[in-house]
């Protein structure tokens, strides 16, 4: 089958990909642009690809969530308490950073453990017990700043260095997009020949060409603009480390494809041998952890410890990033790249609308408005695979 049957196929089976997020993305930047000659700048884009990184983080532990097709509200909650967390024990108690980070994402871990435990084995539904955590964890987190609400550590320290840290060696960065390009080559290639020795439908030869040269192209454009400001941030690159692990998770172990089959459906998981218990628990647990590290990084790029993250809008952005770009609330579709394209788009508008100078109740507008229709999509997809057995 050629390229052309490959994406007659992909039509045909209504899986258009990434494509129509990547589609939207691109308008929204040539929209932009067109508006504000500083929205592509290498200043604007290196200031973007580190703000994404802490709402993408915890967008990714969305996604797990809402691949068995439920949802997390406490994540905003827990992303504030990690960082206050390791502010008190860092500020206060004088612990190395290094153990207060751990600790930190431990109680994210535990945190999320409690939510997946009470859903999982008492049968408490997960919207509300994670409403409850929202509750409970945000008021943690204000217990522990106190009356300032806010308790700043180290600008020089390891926290700090997560967003402040840039590679501006251009043999580094250039060949960091070098090796990305090759590895994903090498990949899709040994993919290609696993599934033909197994008698499976593949990717033609053509395709997996097409896709690398496209991948080269953005890699190297990304890295290119990067190193006309700072460099390439360590924050971006932390970020999509954690994307391609989890993404492997997801798609080539046991456990990943059984939250995928989950997600599909309780009962016939259930008929599977899967144990939906310890699953469910287990996708709470990474949704806190990934809470925490989020939260992280957000404390990461203000120096300090606030109760931004607890406010709520970390919340709504993260569940919007997951939707956006491509995760379906009903679960059973969707992966973690949905995070990137989903918080891309969202942090595009919000620095697009700060540079035009647009107030905030209009930046909401529009961003619900997105989501909504991200959402729209959604059904309608769904709705339409239906009749081909796919849910």
């Amino acid at each position: 089958m050629g390229l052309v049957g490959f994406a007659r196929r992909r039509l045909r089976e209504r899986d258009l990909g990434p494509a129509p997020v990547l589609l939207a993305l691109a308008v929204i930047w040539v929209v932009f642009q067109s508006l504000n000659q500083n929205f592509l700048s290498p200043r604007n884009l290196s200031v973007l690809s580190v703000d994404i990184v802490g709402t993408g983080m915890v967008a990714v532990g969305i996604v797990f969530v809402l691949l068995i097709g439920e949802i997390d509200l406490s994540v905003g909650s827990l992303a504030g308490l990690a960082g206050a967390v390791f502010a008190a024990l860092n500020v206060n108690l004088g612990m190395p950073e290094w153990l207060a980070v751990i600790t930190a994402v431990a109680c994210g871990t535990a945190a999320g453990a409690v939510h997946g435990f009470s859903f999982a084995r008492i049968g408490v539904p997960a919207f509300v017990v994670t409403l409850a955590g929202l509750l409970a964890w945000n008021g943690v987190m204000l217990y522990l700043l106190g009356p300032d609400t806010s308790l700043n550590f180290s600008e020089d320290g390891l926290v700090a260095t997560l967003t402040s840290r840039y590679f501006d060696s251009g043999l580094v960065v250039y060949g960091l997009a070098a090796l990305v390009t090759a590895v994903y080559l090498l990949a899709s290639y040994r993919e290609r020949r696993r599934r033909m020795d197994a008698g499976m439908p593949c990717r033609p030869a053509g395709v997996i060409w097409a896709r690398t040269a496209a991948l080269a192209v953005i890699v190297f454009a990304v890295v290119h603009v990067l190193d006309r400001f700072e460099g390439l941030p360590l924050a971006l690159l932390i970020f999509l480390g954690f994307i391609v692990v989890s993404d492997l998770f997801l798609r080539r172990t046991t456990y990943g494809r059984q939250i995928l089959a989950l997600g599909g459906g309780v009962e016939a998981a259930r008929r599977a041998s899967v144990d939906v218990t310890r699953v469910r628990i287990a996708v709470f647990m990474v949704s806190g952890t990934l809470a925490a590290v989020g939260g992280l990084f957000v404390a990461s790029r203000l120096t300090s410890a606030s109760q931004v993250p607890g406010s709520g809008m970390l919340l709504i952005n993260a569940i919007a990033a997951a939707v956006i770009g491509g995760t379906s609330l009903f679960g059973g579709r969707g992966s973690t790249w949905s995070a990137l394209l989903g918080v891309l788009i969202i942090q595009s508008i919000a620095s697009g609308m700060a540079l035009l100078g647009v107030a905030s109740p209009v930046q909401f507008m529009i961003t619900g408005g997105v989501l909504y229709t991200a959402v729209v999509v959604d059904s309608l997809t769904r709705r339409a695979a239906n009749p081909l057995g796919r849910t």
